[in-house]
């Protein structure tokens, strides 16, 4: 059974479908759940929302904890990895992590950044080891099957590819990128634009983006037609 990740990053509290000025990802993420889950009720999500409760950065202790084999770790080193434990343990157990990113001056929030420092992990994300014949690096999920889909929202517009901002945009590849050096190379994305013009512009984003959400919703569907295991309850985390 598929099971869903669903992290918001939006230091915004509320939708914007829920409060005025509220945030266009969790009005997108939350679409996208709700509609999987009419779907696929049994369906197992965990949600976490790093837009109100961030993870703490990387330190030089993190770092020195990290690239020390387990065996090895000393009872601080186990305590600086875990938080980072907690969401990587979040992420090996999803299918389907379904990310809502705004763009924040180009990029992604601080939060969110944070969140993918903690999750690029050495030893349980992906591989290392210098003396390797080749290349030194490895993803560790590629047979996992797991799919991202980061749902964005963008003050401006013509981020898209080709369009008049696509080179500005650096907020995709940001997650693709990692996600892909871990071996998720499965990834969508669907974003609204116009925020700061919040005119007849916004609105037909709006919609247009909650149109590509249920059709990206009813083909991930289509192409996971593994579900429904009847008597079997979803569970949903709280916020961490």
């Amino acid at each position: 059974m598929t099971s869903i990740l669903h992290v918001d990053s939006s230091a915004r509290p509320h939708g914007s479908d829920q409060a005025a000025h509220g945030s266009h990802t969790r009005r997108l993420t939350r679409r996208f759940v709700k509609r999987w889950r009419a779907a696929r009720p049994a369906t197992p999500v965990t949600y976490r929302d790093i837009g109100q409760s961030p993870p703490g950065p990387v330190t030089g202790d993190w770092i020195q904890a990290a690239f020390t084999p387990p065996d090895q770790r000393e009872a601080w080193m186990t305590q600086a990895l875990a938080q980072s434990d907690a969401l990587v343990d979040e992420l090996l157990a999803a299918d389907l992590v379904v990310l809502g990113a705004p763009m924040y001056n180009f990029g992604p929030p601080a939060q969110l950044k944070a969140w993918i420092d903690n999750i690029v992990r050495v030893g349980r994300t992906f591989g290392f080891d210098r003396t390797r014949e080749g290349e030194p690096y490895w993803p560790l999920l590629t047979d996992h099957r797991k799919t991202l889909v980061i749902l964005s929202a963008r003050g401006d517009h013509g981020y898209a590819p080709g369009q008049r901002l696509a080179h500005a945009n650096h907020l995709e590849a940001s997650l693709a990128t990692p996600f892909g050096y871990l071996g998720v190379t499965d990834v969508h994305s669907v974003a609204i634009e116009y925020d700061e013009f919040a005119d007849a512009r916004l609105a037909a984003s709006i919609l247009a983006a909650e149109a590509a959400v249920d059709d990206l919703v009813d083909r991930l569907l289509q192409a996971r037609g593994d579900e429904r295991a009847p008597g079997v309850t979803g569970a949903i985390m709280a916020p961490a």
